[in-house]
């Protein structure tokens, strides 16, 4: 995961929006959790975008088990996230509100976060 996003750096959609500050992977559950914040928050108002999704499969094999035997059973998926990629979008609600409850959705992602605007 070398270098900085070059698809997907932009405010595309909405006029606000949370952008990555270093490379990571974040799980769908995670991308739900911010999600569900943001939601929570604007109490149904405004739209939201969601300009990642989890593609990669990541697989885990079960505990206590041997060594050998090949490889274990996809466990979840995640999104392969570069510094500079935009995860989340918002529109049509005010900034202040908006402000906030992407500030909400930043503490549920593992990656560190930066507010942009369009």
């Amino acid at each position: 995961m070398k270098g900085l996003a070059s698809k997907g750096s932009f405010v595309s959609f909405g006029t606000i929006a949370i952008k990555s500050q270093e490379a990571g992977w974040i799980s769908a559950r995670q991308i739900e959790a911010a999600r569900r914040a943001m939601t929570h928050y604007t109490k149904r108002g405004g739209r939201i975008w969601i300009r990642i999704f989890p593609d990669k499969p990541v697989t885990k094999k079960p505990a206590e088990t041997r060594m050998g035997s090949g490889k274990g059973e996809v466990d979840h998926f995640v999104a392969v996230v570069k510094p500079g990629t935009v995860l989340f979008e918002m529109g049509s609600v005010e900034e202040k509100v908006a402000r906030e409850a992407l500030r909400l959705a930043a503490h549920k992602l593992p990656l560190k976060t930066k507010v942009i605007t369009r």
